[in-house]
Parts: C-alpha cells; structure tokens; sequence
C-alpha cells in the first residue's frame, strides 16, 4: 500500500517528471513557469492549494493537488480535486483511490461540503474507479479559453 503525505518543497525534481506524465496524458503542455508557479503555490501557507504524493519504498509514485474555494452554496470552502496521477507502472494498485480518499479526509477536517473533479469522457479507466468511489454530479461541463 502506498503511503500518501504532503509533498516536500525539495521533491521538485521527483514531482516534475508526474506532472509532464500528467500533461501527456491529456495531451496537454504548459511552459514550465507555470510547473514553477504550481510548485511555489503548494508551498505557501498563505494559498488555498495543496498537494499530495504516493510513495512506494520512499519514491514517489503519485500525486493529486486540491483547491479550497468560495462557494455560493454553503457556509464552508468547497475542495475541487483539479489533478490527480500515478505513474503507470503503479496504475490498477490502488494509488488513485488512497490519493482520492486522503482528499476525502483532508476536506473532512477543513469543514469542506464536498469534494469534486472533472474528467474527459473518455477516460474510461479512470471513470470506473471514480465511479465506485464518488456520485456522478449530471452537470456538464462548459469552457471558453480567453
């Protein structure tokens, strides 16, 4: 079973290479300014963004980042899972659902309503897990790059 803790601020370069996976993925690149700005925001106790990782012998093997926000539908911050992976050769293990369910617990002790994510619809391996894991909301999802 992996063990799921707060990424350390000098895990950069073990964390990097998952967020390229990540970005792959979905066939997605960003500069690495932004890598360095997302690194820097899990760092910093004044933002409202976390990050977790899955270690398997002392590597890390996973990771997900959440985000506390404002919501017009209840008191507390709502926690939005925007990122969750695991490295490939870890996938099936149970990685995903221990990430997922340590952002369960953390949300849980923040007061948070609820937690929720996206998905492409085709991600069809995913979407079993969350599936058993989680409700599917009925919203769709819409989005306009400025």
């Amino acid at each position: 079973m992996a063990e799921i803790k707060a990424l350390n601020e000098n895990e950069y370069d073990a964390w990097y290479p998952l967020w390229q996976g990540y970005l792959t993925f979905y066939e997605a690149s960003l500069p690495d300014e932004i890598a360095v700005n997302n690194w820097q925001r899990f760092h910093d106790p004044d933002q409202p963004v976390f990050a977790l990782g899955a270690y398997e012998d002392g590597k890390l093997i996973g990771f997900v980042h959440y985000i506390y926000h404002r919501t017009n539908w209840a008191i507390n911050d709502t926690c939005y899972l925007q990122d969750l992976y695991a490295d490939p050769t870890v996938r099936g293990s149970g990685v995903g659902r221990a990430l997922i369910e340590a952002v369960y617990a953390a949300a849980k002790e923040a007061g948070s309503p609820d937690v929720y994510w996206i998905t492409q619809d085709h991600n069809e391996t995913a979407r079993k897990l969350y599936d058993r894991i989680a409700g599917l909301s009925g919203f769709v999802h819409y989005e306009k790059e400025l």
